[in-house]
């Protein structure tokens, strides 16, 4: 009774927070620090970006930082990639550490690599001949623990910065996740909640925002300075569940859902499954959508939808090693491609 009272009161304050903060489809597009939203961890994405409750150890941390303090090893590291849209680059690297009677640190930074851009003015429309490349940047730490046998929570503190040009801009995101194992005495059951990029606004400042304009009669040069908007962080609420059984000692099937709300685009559901064979051979699939997408010329606006990856993972006394690749199908574009690397002592 105590623990369901403790993961109550938890949820009760996410959903409050949830509530307060709700916008949907209406806000759409007028959040920054979108770098945010883009899922890191191959396994995660190959089913359907729904398996919050379910992953555990330095590959929850972009997930739900709950799931770290069930990490096995004494510590992990973890190396991603993913080749994104339009030529993106995003490459994410992690580290967890438990102490035992403490709980679990974690340090991760996730960075965008963009490429060269043409700099362009009103005379040069086709390039000055010079280049610029933007920057953004996320470095995260987080704490998790076991409350419970069964409750875990976790909190990550993002620093985010953005650098375009000659203006850039910084600010500091929240996530709080909760997961409650074996739910009512169901072995393999488990539901969690997570509240993602709760944090400050953030407004770009920098060289790039002066002007010099020259005043009559005497053409005397006057400097300004434009005072750039500030935006919200892309804030977002998850519910989730998972269940994992054991078919023989060999074979076993995991099945994982999420209801995300979105402050600033539709809601989204996503679903997942993964079949793996002796703990070493992983098959994943997964399939996500948008509630209320919008329809635009008989078409979805939503990006993405199906899912789907493998896995293998080998251990010996102290040590293991885990190599992860996903797919993730993206409307307009080419698909998502992902790869990670990750290593237990």
């Amino acid at each position: 009774m105590k623990k369901i009272f403790k993961l109550t009161s938890v949820i009760i304050l996410l959903l409050a927070v949830s509530s307060a903060f709700a916008g949907g489809g209406s806000r759409t597009g007028t959040a920054g620090a979108n770098q945010l939203l883009i899922p890191v961890g191959p396994r995660g994405i190959a089913m359907g970006e729904s398996n919050l409750v379910t992953a555990t150890g330095v590959e929850a941390l972009f997930w739900n930082p709950a799931g770290v303090a069930h990490m096995t090893n004494n510590a992990d590291v973890l190396f991603s990639y993913m080749s994104y849209i339009a030529d993106i680059g995003v490459q994410y690297g992690a580290v967890s550490a438990n102490f035992e009677g403490f709980g679990t640190v974690s340090f991760a930074v996730k960075s965008l690599s963009v490429g060269d851009i043409l700099v362009t003015t009103t005379s040069t429309p086709d390039g000055t001949g010079e280049t610029y490349s933007p920057t953004m940047i996320v470095a995260g730490m987080s704490y998790s623990r076991m409350l419970t046998d069964a409750i875990s929570v976790g909190l990550t503190a993002n620093l985010v910065t953005e650098t375009l040009a000659e203006v850039s801009a910084t600010g500091v995101a929240f996530d709080f996740g909760v997961i409650y194992n074996n739910l009512a005495d169901i072995s393999g059951l488990s539901i969690g909640v997570v509240a993602k990029n709760f944090g400050t606004n953030m407004t770009f400042d920098g060289t790039g925002l002066y002007q010099v304009v020259s005043e009559p009669p005497y053409n005397v040069n006057r400097y300004l300075t434009v005072q750039a908007a500030p935006f919200e962080m892309p804030f977002n609420f998850q519910l989730a569940a998972g269940y994992k059984r054991p078919l023989d000692q060999i074979n076993s099937l995991e099945f994982t859902g999420i209801y995300m709300n979105n402050n600033f685009s539709p809601d989204e559901w996503k679903l997942g499954a993964e079949y793996g064979y002796n703990n070493m051979f992983f098959v994943r699939a997964g399939y996500q959508f948008a509630s209320d997408p919008g329809e635009s010329f008989g078409e979805s606006n939503y990006l993405y939808g199906f899912t789907a990856g493998a896995g293998f993972n080998y251990q010996v006394e102290g040590f293991s090693v885990k190599v992860d690749y996903a797919y993730r199908y993206a409307q307009f574009f080419d698909g998502n491609n992902v790869f990670a690397l990750t290593l237990g002592f």
